[in-house]
């Protein structure tokens, strides 16, 4: 069996974008992939402005006045002086007038510095007078100002391609002006589910029957991932119907995705179409759950087929799958990096690498007392996954890797 670490590398070395570039607004561009950088093309912020509502001044002038200041120069210290004359009030949005000399500013927080001030003491240091403002404590020279290109400076590169765009990435490519930019389209993924046990929920379910959780688990994580989904539906185990519903996911999608139908048994006709219509490489990977996972192509498109068990589904899909998945979106990085956490149990390590369904409590990561690849509850209950690397035996306080449901994503 090929180790998970092979199998991720194996399917890397095969991937390749799959999709074009289209200019879109930013305002829909939340978790959409980057096709070009995002260069700054102005400072930011583009003039030194003023971090506090307060007063702006030269810090010489305050100084010349001070007869009785105590402290060492540069350093804030409690002041006697003056009143000194407000020249002009400053709104964040308005262009100020150069400071007269002798004189303060009334600023506001975010407001433009004028020419001629290198300070701002904030209002709760300053004394409002008839004759003017008095100062109360006096900051360093250069105190509350934020400096033009403090952010981010022209010319920076600010997002790479290949970057998927998170809330926090639309904010900063509007913070330089940018209202459309360059992605790479949707992945087009088709998934599909065999197996006549299967039913459709809202239907009656038979004996010997189950309802089908695992179209719900993909189309719900491929749509998170921001892929565009064909949803094929069940397709009854026939060779025929297999080989049919196949063809049609090659002619409308730039992967395939399958769930079930992949293992040894002879009603898992799924590998046989896929031979049939281009190659099959068969993998059993030392994982669990999900040991069978296979790779190939159905005439030009990338096939992937997941076991049929749900756990199973969602555990090869989370860590086997998604990094092909995203190099195929045209994602720079698509490695996972685990939070180190503690484990609150005990458990001996096997033959295959396991991620367990574990939550999180002040003792530590618990474990789900049933990691069977049936029981689909324990990823409801769950906080994440931990991974346990084959022959590797966890104890209570142990240092274990970790992977949040939101790592993922």
């Amino acid at each position: 069996m090929l180790s998970v670490e092979e199998a991720i590398e194996t399917l890397l070395r095969a991937a390749g974008r799959l999709v074009g570039v289209e200019v879109i607004a930013l305002i829909e561009a939340l978790g959409r992939t980057l096709a070009a950088d995002v260069v700054a093309a102005i400072d930011v912020p583009p003039a030194d402005n003023s971090a506090m509502d307060g007063y702006a001044l030269r810090h010489a002038d305050w100084v010349e006045v001070d007869c009785a200041g105590t402290g060492a120069e540069g350093t804030e210290r409690t002041v006697t002086s003056p009143s000194l004359p407000v020249s002009q009030r400053i709104a964040a949005g308005s262009a100020p007038a150069p400071l007269t000399r002798g004189t303060a500013a009334r600023i506001f927080t975010g407001a433009e510095i004028p020419a001629g001030a290198d300070t701002v003491v904030m209002q709760e240091h300053c004394e409002e007078m008839d004759a003017g403002v008095r100062l109360l404590r006096l900051p360093e020279r250069g105190a509350n100002i934020r400096r033009r290109g403090q952010d981010i400076v022209i010319g920076q590169r600010v997002l790479s391609a290949g970057h998927r765009l998170r809330p926090q990435d639309l904010g900063l490519a509007a913070s330089l002006g940018a209202a459309r930019v360059a992605v790479y389209r949707r992945l087009r993924v088709a998934i599909l589910s065999t197996g006549d046990e299967l039913v459709e929920p809202g239907d009656e379910v038979g004996p010997g029957q189950i309802y089908n959780s695992n179209r719900f688990t993909l189309q719900g994580q491929l749509t998170a991932w921001g892929f565009e989904v064909v949803d094929l539906g069940m397709v009854r185990d026939e060779h025929g119907a297999v080989r049919e519903a196949m063809l049609r996911a090659a002619r409308e999608a730039d992967v395939i995705i399958t769930t079930g139908g992949v293992s040894v048994g002879e009603e898992d006709h799924v590998k046989n179409a896929v031979k049939d219509l281009g190659s099959l490489d068969l993998w059993r990977i030392a994982i669990r759950p999900g040991k069978p996972f296979a790779y190939g192509r159905v005439r030009d498109k990338p096939f992937l087929g997941l076991p049929g068990n749900p756990v199973s589904v969602l555990v090869t899909l989370l860590v086997v799958a998604r990094p092909f998945l995203f190099a195929c979106q045209g994602v720079a990085d698509t490695s996972l990096h685990a939070v180190p956490h503690f484990a609150a149990f005990t458990r001996e390590g096997g033959a295959r690498e396991d991620y367990l369904r574990v939550r999180v409590t002040q003792a530590g990561l618990e474990a789900f007392p049933n990691q069977s690849s049936g029981v689909l509850y324990s990823t409801a209950w769950g906080d994440g996954l931990l991974r346990q690397k084959a022959g590797q035996d966890i104890r209570a306080g142990d240092r274990v890797d970790f992977l949040p449901w939101a790592l993922f994503n």
